[in-house]
C-alpha cells in the first residue's frame, strides 16, 4: 500500500509541476525521491535479476502468506560541479531478502531484513551537457549501511562499509523536474544478515526509478525575467519588453527600439526618433518632415536647399547654383545688381546701363568698346582722352623733322630740338604713353630695312629715355618699308616714307 501511495504521488508531481530551470551552475542543488526493488547474492544463492512478484513469509507459524518483492524508498541530494560531474548523497531505507524455496516458508536459509543505507557517489555525466535533455551517468563511491537482525536490539543491529557502483539516467521533463533511474551495484565488508558466517561476502543490486528537484536562484543579468541560460540577448536594455522564450526585446520592425518603446513599432526606425523612421537621413523624422525622401535641413522641415544659399530648393530659381534672395535664389556673381542670366558681363562689376557692364574710367564708355578704359577719355576717340592739337602738330612736323645719316641710326643734332619738345610733352602730360614707329623706303634689301627701321626707332626710344621719359612709358617697334605713305618710285615718295612717327597711347 505504501508504494502504490508513493507511486501515486510520483505521477501527480510529474503531470502538475511547471517550473522552468534545469540543474545547472545557477539551480546547482538536486534532491531526488524514489521506488526500487533491493536483490541479494550471498552464501545462500543468487537472487540478481530474479523479479518474483510474490514471495512468502518466513513468520514462525509458517502460515504462508504471501510477501511482496522486497522494495526500497530513496532520497538524495545532489550538487552540481561541472557539465561533467556532480556530487551525490543517497539515503535508502527498505527490506532485503532471499527465499530460496518460494512454497516453502519454513525453509532453512530463507531470510528476510530490514535495510537502511547511506551512500556518497560522485557522478560522471556522459554524452551530454547542460541543455540535454537525456543525461546518461556512472556512478561510484563508499557507503554504509544498517541491516537489522532478528531478536536484537536496535544497537546490537548490523553495521558495515559498502562500496557501490552504477549506472543511470535522468530525463528532463522541465527545467525543475525530471525522472531518474538508476541501477546500483553494492559490495558489502561483512558476511552476516542472512545468519550464517560464511567466506562469500554480501552483494547486493538495487533497482530505482523517481522524481528529480532541481533548486537554486535563477541568474538574471539583464532583470528581464528570464534566466542568463535562456537569454539569447543577455544585455537587453533595461524596461524592453522581451521575448518569455529567448529573453530578446520584442522589436516587431527589428529596428533595435522595442515595441513598448517604439512610437513606430511596424515601422523600422532609429531610437533617436523613438524608433521612427527618417528614411532620408537628415534628422528629420518622416512625420514630421516635408520632404521624406529627399536628404534635406531642419531649418526647412526636412526639405533641400541643393546650392546652400538659404532659400530651399522649392522655392529657388536656381536651385543648384547658390543665389540671393532678392533675385529668388539665382546669383549675382559680381554683386553689380544684376542677376547674371540677365548680366552681359556676368564675372565683372558692371553698370545697369550696360547691362553690367563695367566703365571703369567713368568717361560713359563701357570698358570692351573703350580703347583707354582705366583713362577718362571722349568717345570721339573711343574712349581715350583727345590728344591736344599742339601735340598733334609737334608729332606731324617730327614726321620728317627726326633724320639720321644715311644708312645709319644715328640721329641728326639738328633733330635734338624736335625731340626734346616730345621729352617736355611727356612731362606735361603725364597719362600718355609714347609709341615710336619706324619706318624705311624700299630701296635696298628689305631685310636689312627692317632692321635699320628697328635700329633707329630704338635710337629715339632711348634718347627719350636719357632725358628723364620713364622708360614705362616708351615703346619702339620697326616696320622697314611695309608701310609707305607715299609712292616709292619717286624721290619725294621715299623720301617721306622714310620717317619716325609718334602716337600716343593711354593706359589700357
Amino acid at each position: 500500500m505504501f508504494m502504490k501511495k508513493l507511486l501515486l504521488l510520483l505521477i501527480t508531481l510529474v503531470t502538475f509541476n511547471s517550473y522552468t530551470n534545469a540543474q545547472n551552475k545557477e539551480m546547482p542543488w538536486q534532491i531526488s525521491l524514489g521506488l526500487g526493488i533491493s536483490e541479494y547474492y550471498g552464501d545462500l544463492g543468487n537472487g540478481f535479476f530474479k523479479f518474483d512478484l510474490t514471495q512468502h513469509d518466513i513468520s514462525s507459524n509458517g502460515d504462508g502468506r504471501s510477501k511482496n518483492l522486497p522494495g526500497i524508498v530513496t532520497f538524495g541530494i545532489n550538487k552540481y560541479v561541472n557539465s561533467d560531474f556532480d556530487l551525490a548523497f543517497r539515503a535508502s531505507n527498505g527490506e532485503w531478502g532471499y527465499f530460496k524455496e518460494l512454497n516453502k516458508p519454513n525453509v532453512i536459509g530463507n531470510f528476510y531484513r530490514s535495510a537502511i543505507g547511506l551512500e556518497f557517489t560522485p557522478r560522471w555525466k556522459f554524452l551530454a551537457n547542460d541543455k540535454a535533455r537525456f543525461v546518461p551517468y556512472l556512478t561510484a563511491g563508499i557507503g554504509a549501511r544498517m541491516v537489522g537482525m532478528p531478536g536484537k536490539q536496535f544497537s546490537d543491529n548490523l553495521f558495515e562499509f559498502t562500496l557501490p557502483a552504477g549506472l543511470g539516467l535522468n530525463v528532463r521533463l522541465t527545467d525543475k523536474l525530471g525522472l531518474n533511474v538508476q541501477t546500483n551495484y553494492m559490495w558489502t565488508s561483512k558476511d552476516e544478515s542472512e545468519g550464517l558466517v560464511e567466506l562469500t561476502f554480501d552483494q547486493v543490486w538495487n533497482h530505482t526509478i523517481g522524481v528529480t528537484f532541481n533548486l537554486g536562484k535563477m541568474v538574471d543579468t539583464d532583470g528581464d525575467g528570464v534566466s542568463d541560460k535562456k537569454d539569447k540577448c543577455p544585455n537587453t536594455p533595461k524596461g524592453d519588453l522581451v521575448n518569455e522564450t529567448t529573453g530578446c526585446s520584442i522589436d516587431s520592425d527589428n529596428d533595435g527600439v522595442a515595441d513598448n518603446k517604439d512610437a513606430c513599432p511596424l515601422l523600422a526606425g532609429i531610437a533617436s526618433f523613438k524608433g521612427c523612421p527618417d528614411t532620408d537621413n537628415d534628422g528629420v523624422q518622416d512625420s514630421e518632415d516635408k520632404c521624406p525622401t529627399v536628404n534635406g535641413i531642419i531649418k526647412f522641415g526636412g526639405c533641400p536647399d541643393s546650392d546652400n544659399d538659404g532659400l530651399q530648393d522649392s522655392e529657388d530659381a536656381c536651385p543648384t547654383v547658390a543665389g540671393i534672395s532678392k533675385f529668388n535664389g539665382c546669383p549675382d556673381t559680381d554683386g553689380d545688381g544684376l542677376q547674371d542670366s540677365e548680366d552681359a558681363c556676368p564675372t565683372v562689376s558692371g553698370l545697369a546701363a550696360f547691362k553690367g557692364c563695367p566703365d571703369t574710367d567713368g568717361d560713359g564708355i563701357e570698358d570692351k568698346l573703350d580703347n583707354c578704359p582705366k583713362v577718362f577719355g571722349v568717345a570721339a576717340n573711343n574712349g581715350c582722352p583727345e590728344v591736344k592739337a599742339a601735340v598733334k602738330q609737334l608729332f606731324e612736323k617730327a614726321l620728317q623733322g627726326v633724320q639720321f645719316e644715311t644708312g645709319k641710326s644715328v640721329i641728326k643734332p639738328s633733330s635734338f630740338a624736335i625731340l626734346n619738345n616730345v621729352v617736355k610733352i611727356m612731362a606735361e602730360n603725364p597719362t600718355y604713353k609714347l609709341y615710336i614707329l619706324g619706318h624705311t623706303d624700299n630701296v635696298g634689301d628689305a631685310a636689312k630695312n627692317l632692321k635699320l627701321s628697328q635700329e633707329r626707332a630704338a635710337a629715339v626710344e632711348k634718347y627719350l629715355e636719357s632725358k628723364g621719359v620713364n622708360t614705362n612709358r616708351v615703346r619702339s617697334e620697326g616696320f622697314g618699308d611695309s608701310n609707305p605713305v607715299y609712292d616709292n618710285s619717286t624721290p619725294e615718295g621715299r623720301t617721306k616714307n622714310r620717317r619716325v612717327e609718334f602716337k600716343v597711347e593711354f593706359e589700357q
